[in-house]
């Protein structure tokens, strides 16, 4: 049976580690998209995110290979992090299974000019079950089936959104989540 990881299971136990690594060469620097507007921010923000959570649906710990949509979705923190879980996460042989769904997905902070922004998500992870190789449930007891969190993404000339997720963290403040 194919493993998946979701993104509820990167939100619940992704430890993020510090900032990515940078190529001794570097190639010319691809210019940032241009957004004319927060809107038309937000729109690609949540576009990114949401085949971040695809990408993370079809993830198969068995096969590692299936990790590179979801790295090439990231970076910095969130890279680093997500690269460290999923390798420790296959070589412990751990399962996930069940939908992660996005609830809400709103604007935090955005910023045109520089095409930083900032969206809350809540996810209903409900369904998602996590076991390590023994079988047993490494959930925690206290999981709330609704996670709120906060994602930063920055601009990205690689991804066709025009975004990578630089950092996803728990948050306690902006609109509230079911649950």
């Amino acid at each position: 049976m194919r493993t998946r990881v979701t993104a509820a299971a990167l939100g619940a136990i992704l430890v993020l580690a510090l900032a990515g690594c940078s190529t001794p060469e570097s190639p010319e620097p691809t210019p940032t998209p241009a957004f004319s507007s927060e809107a038309e921010v937000f729109a690609a923000a949540e576009a990114t995110y949401r085949a971040y959570v695809d990408a993370l649906n079809q993830v198969d710990l068995s096969d590692p290979e299936t990790f590179e949509a979801v790295y090439e979705l990231t970076t910095g923190e969130a890279n680093s992090g997500a690269r460290e879980t999923f390798s420790q996460m296959h070589a412990d042989r751990w399962v996930v299974d069940g939908p992660t769904v996005v609830d809400l997905l709103e604007p935090s902070q955005t910023q045109p000019t520089s095409g930083y922004v900032e969206i809350d998500v809540c996810l209903d992870v409900s369904q998602v079950t996590l076991v390590d190789s023994d079988g047993e449930s490494v959930v925690a007891s206290d999981r709330r089936d609704v996670q709120s969190m906060r994602v930063a993404l920055e601009p990205s000339p690689t991804n066709p959104t025009g975004f990578a997720i630089s950092r996803i963290d728990g948050r306690e403040d902006g609109p509230a989540c079911a649950g």
